[in-house]
């Protein structure tokens, strides 16, 4: 057999197994892929899913009068005189109206607590603009506290409602009601209110011998009075339970027990107590509706099994706040304030329109610095700028700027612009040149990168006709690589858009109510930018900023889908290819 047969045959038993390679390398980069789209859908869906609440919001709409002793208390109409009405005592005085068996002061705060007063500057800005509007009866509609409005969403509270079993004599002795069923209408409720309890002590037992258990091992004082006391508190509770659980005339209800309500009509009754037997309890008139001895056979048991002290919204409330939807007061529908509003301490007129407009005027200056001096710091270095140690010092170090972390270009924007030169802080102008500083060196590479790809032999024909080095640069190789040039400063000005360490360091953290004017002059005032936002809401305590943390995440993602959008549309209409 010859040399050339011998080799033809190796190379015949090799090539299976180099096409098996080659499928088994398209099958990782496959799975790559694969793994990372589930990535970016799963990550974009939650996002998704966690924002869909702050899209709606429910709305009251009550008839607020507007009377002039009220809001015009010198009765002359003028600016002054209406500036200085009690707008929020009129719309107290309209949610009053809806109930008006609420007197008692603890009773009116919880009624009150169902919106924020805030939305009186509202009213007050629509009888200034409308005068003619003191002495009549409007219908004024705004948001609900974010408690009630998580609430409706079912996000904070896990309610059931079952109609009465059997009717139920009700007896009034001043402030507590007595309910008597025929039969054992509360048995089921007082059963899994045990069981509920009897899990709890076991729990409580478990963890105080679990803790006394560790005391042995435990060496340093402090610590051991820490734990002590967490046995005392575990024991404490235990035997609190068990002893409610061995009392005779039945359970009594606390904080940490589930609600259990009675509503027969417009009466809503706080069950606060439940003989052994089932059959007869004792209550709280939440809601007041001439409420008097009487049998009822149409009435519901509603039990809200998130106990009070886990939860933002009382039992009160919950019921108040149900009766006005009941009563078509309040709807459901898209949240505009959460484009249109500032920010806001109360979570239900929090916005992002400040840190919009903020971000698009920190961007303006950006935009307006980094591109002009980042290209033409590309130019010169790639075009006319010598090849010596001095310039190759330079590219080393832009080269190593574009990968110093972000906050540092923070704490220099702090350090000079802020304390050497005065500029005022938390301004759109001192993030856009913090920002540009830390987007230059993407620019300038990326450009660069975008001249190099120019062939040389443009620059070789220019001359060759008599252009000069400059003619050749400017009139023939820069339009060619000015595609490239944009694209990259785009996909730079996309990653300022997304920083946050170099803005919190200028104090761009700050709380903004208003929304900076979208001009000029907005350029020096206080402003905040949408990561900031973003941050500054994930930070916060009420939990209806989750959704709106979200929700604001998804506007900067469309904001930076849209720049890299536009990039990618630049680079495919201008690209050239060689």
């Amino acid at each position: 057999m010859s040399k050339a047969t011998s080799i033809r045959d190796a190379v015949s038993a090799r090539l299976p197994r180099r096409h098996r390679a080659e499928r088994r390398f398209q099958a990782y980069g496959l799975a790559a892929i694969v793994m990372a789209v589930i990535f970016l859908a799963f990550l974009v869906g939650s996002i998704i899913i966690q924002s869909v609440p702050a899209f709606t919001a429910h709305r009251l709409t009550l008839p607020v009068m507007l009377t002039e002793d009220l809001v015009d208390p010198r009765g002359d109409r003028s600016e002054a005189s209406l500036r200085r009405g009690s707008y929020n005592s009129a719309m107290q005085a309209a949610l009053r109206e809806q109930f008006p068996g609420i007197e008692s002061r603890t009773e009116l705060r919880e009624l009150f607590g169902l919106y924020s007063a805030i939305n009186s500057a509202r009213l007050l800005s629509q009888v200034v603009e409308d005068p003619d509007l003191v002495g009549q009866t409007i219908e004024f509609e705004f948001p609900i506290s974010d408690d009630a409005d998580l609430y409706l969403k079912g996000q904070t509270v896990d309610e059931r409602r079952e109609a009465g079993r059997a009717p139920i004599t009700l007896t009034v002795d001043g402030e507590t009601v007595t309910l008597r069923g025929d039969e054992p209408v509360f048995a089921v409720f007082s059963d899994r209110l045990r069981q509920a309890m009897t899990q709890r002590a076991e729990a409580d037992e478990a963890e105080a011998a679990r803790l006394i258990a560790t005391l042995d091992r435990i060496i340093d004082r402090d610590e051991r009075e820490v734990t002590d006391a967490q046995i005392e508190r575990a024991q404490r509770r235990a035997e609190r339970l068990r002893l409610q659980l061995a009392d005779a005339s039945g359970l009594q209800l606390g904080p940490r027990d589930p609600s259990l309500l009675v509503r027969a009509g417009e009466t809503v009754i706080a069950i606060r107590s439940i003989s052994s037997d089932g059959q007869t309890a004792q209550g709280e008139i939440l809601l007041p509706a001439g409420l008097g001895p009487r049998r009822v056979s149409d009435w519901v048991l509603w039990e809200i099994e998130t106990p009070a002290a886990t939860r933002l919204i009382t039992d009160r409330q919950i019921v108040f706040t149900r009766t006005l939807r009941d009563r078509g007061l309040v709807r459901n529908g898209f949240n505009t304030l959460l484009f249109v509003n500032a920010d806001s301490r109360e979570p239900e007129l929090a916005g992002v329109r400040g840190a919009f407009v903020g971000s698009i005027l920190t961007m303006v200056v950006t935009m307006l610095l980094a591109v002009p001096i980042g290209v033409g710091a590309a130019i010169y270095l790639e075009e006319f700028a010598p090849k010596n140690p001095v310039t190759a010092f330079i590219e080393v170090n832009i080269n190593n700027l574009a990968a110093v972390p972000s906050i540092v270009f923070g704490l220099l924007g702090l350090a000079v612009y802020i304390n050497i030169f005065g500029l005022p802080r938390s301004t759109p102008l001192v993030g856009g040149m913090v920002l540009a500083i830390m987007t230059l060196p993407t620019v300038i590479i990326s450009s660069r990168a975008a001249l190099k790809a120019v062939p040389p032999s443009i620059r070789e024909a220019a001359l060759g006709v008599g252009a000069s080095k400059t003619q050749a640069v400017f009139h023939h190789v820069l339009p060619l690589a000015l595609p490239g040039m944009l694209t990259g400063s785009i996909i730079g000005l996309a990653q300022a858009l997304g920083e946050t360490a170099p803005l919190l360091m200028i104090g761009m953290v700050a709380f903004v109510a208003d929304p900076p004017f979208f001009g000029l002059s907005g350029f020096t005032e206080p402003a905040t930018v949408m990561p900031v936002q973003i941050f500054i809401w994930s930070t916060s305590a009420e939990r209806a900023f989750e959704a709106r943390t979200a929700a604001a995440i998804l506007v900067l993602l469309t904001l930076m889908i849209v720049f890299n959008a536009v990039a990618i549309y630049l680079r495919r209409r201008y690209e050239r290819r060689w």
